[in-house]
């Protein structure tokens, strides 16, 4: 793999690997507690007892799964930027899907619209930290390392 100076030490790159690792911290901040002391976050939900402890724990199982894809991210955002755009599109989902269900609660529920509204806030704050980074990477036209060609093959014109 060729790797310049230039591209080791671009702000842009760094700026990205930062942005991504705050929501990364950010998502994993929420899961943690809702794995270890799901009691704590019942009121919530509305939900009681070992079935909404589980609830619970499951909400905080998903957060853990949901980002998987930004540790290649972190690790180098020009060479996953497929890992990135996929991010990207899992927040525009999460957005959507929680303002849907925000929208569409009624009446009666103020701890659900409260939880609602946070996890929307949420994700609208880390689709923005996601997705400047992404934009600033793509306007420079980086677009990482290219690949040295196999021996005895021309590379494309």
């Amino acid at each position: 793999m060729f790797r310049s100076k230039r591209y080791y030490s671009s702000r842009a790159l760094w700026w990205a690997r930062g942005a991504v690792l705050l929501v990364w911290l950010s998502n994993l901040s929420a899961a943690v507690p809702y794995i270890l002391w799901p009691e704590r976050y019942l009121w919530a939900f509305e939900v009681q007892g070992v079935a909404g402890e589980v609830l619970v724990r499951s909400i905080g199982l998903l957060f853990v799964m949901w980002v998987v894809p930004y540790v290649p991210v972190i690790l180098h955002p020009l060479r996953h930027r497929s890992c990135h755009t996929v991010i990207i599109i899992q927040q525009l989902l999460g957005l959507a899907g929680e303002s849907w269900i925000l929208a569409t609660l009624p009446p009666g529920h103020p701890a659900l619209r409260n939880t609602g509204g946070r996890f929307v806030l949420f994700d609208l704050v880390g689709l923005l930290l996601l997705l400047v980074p992404w934009l600033l990477l793509r306007r420079r036209g980086d677009e990482g390392p290219k690949r040295k060609p196999r021996a005895g093959l021309k590379p494309p014109r």
